[in-house]
């Protein structure tokens, strides 16, 4: 039927495949693919495939999922609106409001002209999740799409190949965790991964290929053990065995910093069994067969995770010494673990009453954490919310706290209440006494101290908690209760930003101060600074805007000024910001040997046809140099001029412990603070430690210590140096 649309046959046979899955909706499927099939007419994706079988690819992942006919019309759909002249009003009046939403859930905000390439993605990852907290089955649609993606991303060029997989590790891959679809969420890892660090890759799939043969085995005489154990004591169950995925093995080994031989669980057998009283009597069979090694079991049946994933995990020695973990689950759950939200469709006709609130709830309350939050920090806060290592703690009743790692008693009292949290004085653990910043541990009980009498939340709090619940919380407390000492504090911390960065002067210009506030929609000064105080906006972002501002009127006060034609004394001046005593209009250029920067002391050395070279007045090479004869009298004093909107660059060494995600770190305060990086590359020590050389765009030497300040509260960081080339 559709041979003369150009479309391989392979992907002709998936749209006939999903047909045959839905044959009673077999008429609104064809409408809604021969629409798209219609609307990409002409276009090709990067391979010079016809563009459609994109969208026959993501209709059928979501067929595979088990998801709904709508779900399905809208993978055929989901690029209409943003890639053709197709519209949402024509998606609706032909296949309804349901789909048309669904598509318009997965469309990015185009012809809309933002600031920053953040402040879009922010926009549009906000956009999607509004939509999901109507009908998540938006996001799975996304899923699909990135799967497909993934799965073609050779043909684009390595950088996009680079962007795309990032983008699908720190938000995607997330989202399919905390949707419960670990399938999807691995098959997204292990692709990204081989995209982000294929060397990284390669050495585990390597490992795992070389020992597939021992490890097959083991797998196999194990299954077998299993099985006989259960057949003996006349419990009904199924046993499965696989290796580990190798982003998982990828995290303990560079996360970590472990050697293979560390880690436990390359190795997992799974008993799938039929009630819940087995999987207990199945566990106590697994450690009579096998050692089990302390402090590995974890119970996520009395304890799920929030994702509603379910199981009984423990690590046991087999019989060839090789540690392997087992899992045991019933049913039920092993159809969770393996679909999560998917599950709902695939088995039980869709999301109903209590389970539909609760899968939009944890939605909602990601919208809510964002509120207030500037778009640099939103897609590393999506993360600490969904994808974050997770600690179970308990209140004194008994109850179930779920956090990210690293959370403290602090986050613990908002989780519970923000009133418990805005009161909270002091906290115990098992009993004792903790620090406000206490790091909590699984299994921990956790009793928080309040009073009537207490003074509110501190500001220092927003450096010490973790999730960004806690911290929306307090901010909006401060907001409210705080007025006055917000602009107080605002007010100190806008001004020190200020100075370092040479630009107190300029944001006292009443015209640049108008500007900034103009554009950065705040009404007057107090506001500004109270938006500062509270943590509601940051001063990273003032700081840029009034450099911008101040240079645009510099430039526009420069092209209309009438003296500029009427000469004017001379004075002592330089080039590059530097002025040399006695000497006027000379070439001047930094020594690489020390590359002085504004704020350091420095001197000038006369060359030979080449200007003066300017250096620290603390350089080794000006030491010997002026004790040199012969060059002792070409040394000459030399001063900083005007630098405000230049930029030096100098070079850093920052060492950090290998894991992933350590240099977007180190990049993501460059960011923040709005200063370029001119070179970057790095290497991987042997002990365990990353080495990269990066070349910053700096302003002053003030700006430079408050780089080097921020990079060294990075995770892991144990030395950050300034250095010469």
């Amino acid at each position: 039927m559709y041979e003369n649309s150009g479309v391989e046959k392979v992907y002709l046979d998936k749209v006939e495949e999903i047909f045959t899955h839905h044959e009673d909706e077999r008429g609104i499927l064809t409408q809604a693919f021969e629409f798209a099939l219609n609307a990409h007419s002409g276009q090709l994706r990067k391979s010079g495939e016809p563009y459609i079988i994109h969208p026959i690819s993501v209709a059928y992942i979501i067929d595979e999922w088990g998801f709904d006919t709508e779900s399905i019309m809208a993978g055929f759909l989901h690029d209409t609106v943003e890639d053709t002249d197709v519209t949402y009003q024509d998606v609706e009046g032909r296949f309804g409001k349901s789909v048309a939403d669904l598509v318009d859930g997965v469309t990015k905000l185009g012809h809309v002209v933002y600031q920053s390439r953040e402040e879009e993605q922010m926009e549009d990852l906000r956009k999607m999740f509004i939509a999901m907290a109507k009908d998540i089955r938006v996001i799975v649609i996304k899923l699909a799409d990135c799967t497909h993606n993934i799965r073609t991303i050779e043909f684009k060029s390595v950088e996009k190949q680079r962007k795309k997989a990032l983008e699908i590790m720190e938000i995607y891959a997330p989202l399919a965790h905390r949707l419960g679809m670990q399938s999807a969420k691995w098959e997204l890892e292990d692709r990204s991964l081989k995209v982000l660090d294929p060397v990284g890759y390669e050495e585990i799939d390597s490992y795992l290929r070389d020992r597939s043969e021992t490890f097959s085995k083991f797998l196999d005489r194990t299954k077998k053990d299993i099985e006989n154990k259960l057949r003996e004591q006349g419990v009904q169950g199924q046993v499965k065995a696989r290796l580990k995925q190798i982003y998982s093995i990828y995290r303990k080994l560079y996360g970590q910093n472990l050697t293979f031989s560390e880690i436990y669980d390359i190795c997992a057998t799974r008993v799938i069994v039929k009630d819940l009283a087995s999987c207990y009597a199945v566990l106590g069979l697994i450690h009579d067969l096998y050692t089990p090694v302390p402090g590995r079991f974890k119970d996520y049946i009395s304890s799920p995770k929030p994702n509603g994933y379910k199981s009984l995990h423990t690590v046991v020695i087999g019989k060839e010494g090789i540690p392997f973990e087992v899992q045991i689950r019933t049913e039920e759950m092993d159809r969770t673990a393996e679909y999560g939200i998917a599950a709902h469709w695939k088995y039980k006709g869709g999301l109903k009453g209590e389970q539909k609130e609760e899968a939009f709830a944890w939605v909602r309350q990601l919208l809510e954490n964002q509120q207030d939050v500037e778009p640099e920090e939103f897609v590393q806060s999506i993360k600490v919310d969904m994808f974050a290592d997770e600690v179970y703690v308990f209140t004194p009743g008994g109850k179930v706290i779920n956090l990210p790692q690293g959370s403290t008693p602090i986050d613990f009292a908002y989780a519970i209440h923000s009133e418990v949290g805005n009161s909270m004085v002091g906290a115990r653990v098992n009993g004792k006494i903790v620090n406000f910043d206490y790091k909590l541990k699984n299994g921990e009980i956790v009793d928080i101290i309040t009073s009537k009498t207490s003074d509110g939340p501190k500001r220092r709090w927003l450096q010490i908690v973790k999730t960004n619940s806690a911290k929306t919380k307090i901010r909006q407390w401060y907001k409210k209760e705080r007025r006055e000492e917000n602009i107080e504090e605002g007010r100190t911390e806008l001004e020190r930003e200020l100075r370092v960065n040479l630009l107190f002067d300029d944001f006292s210009d009443e015209e640049v101060k108008n500007k900034v506030l103009e554009r950065l929609k705040v009404a007057n000064l107090d506001d500004l600074y109270a938006g500062i105080g509270y943590g509601g906006m940051t001063v990273a972002k003032v700081v840029t805007k009034v450099k911008e501002e101040a240079a645009r009127l510099a430039k526009t006060r420069e092209a209309l000024d009438p003296e500029k034609l009427i000469k004017k004394p001379k004075k002592p001046s330089g080039t590059n910001g530097v002025v040399i005593e006695g000497i006027d209009n000379i070439l001047v250029k930094f020594a690489k040997c020390c590359n002085p920067l504004p704020g350091d002391r420095i001197v000038g050395f006369i060359t030979r046809g080449s200007g003066a070279s300017i250096h620290r007045a603390d350089c080794p090479n000006v030491a010997r140099g002026m004790g040199d004869g012969e060059s002792e009298g070409r040394w000459v004093k030399a001063y900083w001029a005007d630098t405000r909107h230049q930029t030096f660059d100098v070079p850093l060494v920052v060492e950090i412990k290998t894991r992933v995600g350590a240099i977007s770190d180190i990049i993501s305060v460059f960011t923040n603070m709005h200063i370029n990086v001119g070179k970057l590359n790095g290497r991987d020590m042997e002990d365990g430690i990353s080495r990269y050389n990066i070349e910053a765009g700096v302003n002053s030497i003030e700006q430079l210590d408050l780089l080097m300040n921020r990079i060294r509260k990075i995770s892991g960081v144990s030395d950050v140096q300034r250095t010469h080339e």
